[in-house]
C-alpha cells in the first residue's frame, strides 16, 4: 500500500518562507517535488534518494529552496525561502523512480495529492 500526502501549502508574501512535508508509506524509494503552475507543464523542483543522503535541486529554485529526508525514512520537506510570485503552484509529492530520471515527472510511479502555495506581492 503506496501513499503520499503533503502539508503545509498556503498563502504568503514575497520575501516570505515556508516549509513543506510529504509523509510517504509503502515501498517508495526516491522521493521529489514537482509543482505546476495554471497553463504551465508539471516542473521538477527537487528529489532525494532512498537513503536521505543525495539531494538534487533545479537550478530554477538553488539557492532558494532546500530538500530534506531524514536517513532511512519516507518522510521528506522542502524548505523555501525568499518566496516569489512565480513560486505560486500546486506543489506534488512524487516517489519511486531511477535517480537517473529523477527530473521526468511521467517516470514517477507514485503522486500525491498535492498542496497549494500561493505567493503574493
Amino acid at each position: 500500500q503506496v501513499q503520499l500526502a503533503e502539508s503545509g501549502g498556503r498563502s504568503v508574501q514575497t520575501g516570505d518562507s515556508l516549509r513543506l512535508s510529504c509523509v510517504g508509506s509503502g515501498n517508495l524509494g526516491a522521493m521529489a517535488w514537482f509543482r505546476q503552475a495554471p497553463g504551465k507543464e508539471r516542473e521538477y523542483v527537487a528529489a532525494v534518494d532512498w537513503r536521505g543522503h543525495t539531494a538534487d535541486v533545479a537550478d530554477s529554485v538553488k539557492g532558494r529552496f532546500t530538500i530534506s529526508r531524514p536517513a532511512y525514512t519516507k518522510t521528506i520537506h522542502l524548505q523555501m525561502t525568499d518566496l516569489k510570485p512565480e513560486d505560486t503552484a500546486i506543489y506534488y509529492c512524487a516517489a519511486n523512480v531511477n535517480w537517473q530520471e529523477k527530473t521526468l515527472a511521467a517516470r514517477y510511479t507514485y503522486w500525491g495529492q498535492g498542496t497549494q502555495v500561493t505567493v503574493s506581492s
